[in-house]
């Protein structure tokens, strides 16, 4: 008997341990869709929202994303390895997507401050999703160099989710805590805090490793320290001439 409740503890034990990923996946989806659910998915139910058709293209291709994620994990966790693989030109179509419509939107954003008068304001925010864009196409196209190592692909795969989900957090806290005034960029240094709130996702993953293999996996010390360094040096960057220049001229191809 003591025999048999060990080994359904083993098995229990090891569909956790085998489905985490997947849970994860679910997990930033959950974020997303909520994040977005108050400046986006509601407004457009109401449809009281009016933008570009350039963001809406963008809110599809993410979410669809997300949504894929998802499937790509469960296939994974539930032993379909060669389903899980032979859809995967499909994530890096997505992916190749989002890179595109994400630089988009960032410009598009700096046309929108510019027309509101904010020029400086905007090209000083644009670090904040491109540089978000730049690090998900980075980590995402080594995850992809890493498909034959399977411990590194699956948590590059889950840190270049995470990497997306500051700005569905910031939705909120733009929501409920933004001071009331005329619309416009925020100032680059409110993007902190929703970031390191949603990287608790990450801080999970760590935890995981930990009670799991005896220790973190390198991909999320060195990713996850990356990661936070790219937030915290945006602040600097977005205030340097160089940036001004550099976006200011591709703000100024893009009108």
């Amino acid at each position: 008997m003591t025999t048999l409740v060990e080994t359904r503890t083993q098995i229990a034990a090891r569909a956790s341990t085998q489905y985490f990923y997947f849970y994860m996946a679910l997990s930033c989806t959950a974020v997303a869709l909520l994040g977005f659910a108050p400046t986006y998915w509601l407004p457009m139910a109401a449809r009281t929202f009016k933008s570009n058709p350039i963001v809406h293209i963008h809110g599809l291709v993410f979410f669809c994303w997300t949504l894929f994620f998802c499937f790509q994990t469960w296939l994974a966790a539930s032993g379909r390895i060669a389903n899980h693989r032979s859809t995967g030109m499909i994530g890096i179509s997505f992916a190749t997507a989002m890179t595109i419509f994400g630089a988009l939107v960032s410009i598009n954003l700096m046309k929108t401050a510019a027309a509101l008068g904010l020029k400086d304001e905007g090209i000083a925010f644009a670090i904040v999703p491109l540089s978000g864009i730049l690090f998900f196409a980075v980590v995402f196209s080594l995850s992809i160099a890493a498909v034959r190592r399977p411990e590194q692909h699956k948590r590059l795969m889950l840190l270049a989710a995470i990497s997306l989900l500051d700005a569905a957090v910031a939705r909120w806290f733009l929501t409920f805590l933004a001071p009331p005034g005329p619309p416009g960029p925020p100032p680059v240094a409110v993007t902190l805090l929703p970031a390191l709130v949603a990287y608790l996702l990450l801080v999970a993953a760590i935890v995981f490793d930990w009670r799991t293999r005896g220790r973190p996996h390198p991909v999320y010390m060195f990713g996850g320290a990356a990661l936070i360094a790219v937030k915290v040096l945006n602040l600097p960057i977005s205030a340097s001439s160089w940036w001004h220049s550099f976006a200011g001229g591709i703000l100024a191809l893009a009108q």
